[in-house]
């Protein structure tokens, strides 16, 4: 049938299909001129991104060149034989943007998730903080700066005893009442 605007013969898709089939660069030419419009225009009517789609057209046509022995004219035409190839490679396309989006929310998620749990973890142990500080004022001055030297500065009872200047046996006495006031003041079970 005739091309009606320049009066050339339109190329018949299923002969270049042939010839691409032998490595016919050519032909596998005329093949392209034919029909990417019409593949760029389907592949971008399923993917809509024009890059995208670009893309996609090219893959085809790159497949088409590859797959053109696996084509046979008895079980269809050229033409319906690259749309089909065109748009199984254009929704191929969009499911995989779809689960990398998935798959980007997904890690968004978590990644927002352990923020917060760092920060209300943060805040917890501020708080928790704040809160043996103040049961720590509850205690006598001796037993504030033995239970600080022991537990915050990692000083032996030794150590401790020989910094306040007292006896190790007053200072382990310190210690153990200081830790049982705290106990009680911070509500703490000792079962």
């Amino acid at each position: 049938m005739p091309d009606q605007s320049s009066g050339v013969p339109a190329p018949d898709l299923d002969e270049l299909m042939a010839r691409v089939a032998r490595a016919d660069q050519e032909a596998f030419g005329h093949l392209y001129d034919a029909l990417a419009p019409l593949i760029h225009g389907l592949v971008l009517r399923v993917v809509r991104d024009p890059a995208q789609s670009e893309e996609v057209t090219q893959e085809v046509f790159l497949e088409v060149w590859q797959q053109a022995k696996r084509f046979d004219a008895d079980r269809g035409r050229a033409r319906a034989w690259i749309t089909v190839m065109a748009h199984r490679r254009a929704v191929d396309r969009v499911r995989a943007a779809q689960a990398a989006t998935d798959r980007d929310l997904r890690e968004g998620i978590k990644d927002y998730r352990e923020s917060y749990d760092h920060v209300e973890h943060t805040v917890e142990v501020a708080l928790e903080s704040e809160r043996v500080n103040k049961a720590l004022e509850s205690l006598t001055e001796v037993q504030r700066q033995a239970i600080r030297l022991a537990y915050y500065g990692g000083y032996t009872y030794g150590e401790v005893a020989s910094a306040l200047g007292l006896p190790l046996g007053t200072v382990k006495t310190r210690i153990r009442d200081g830790m049982i006031r705290l106990r009680d003041v911070l509500g703490v079970s000792h079962g």
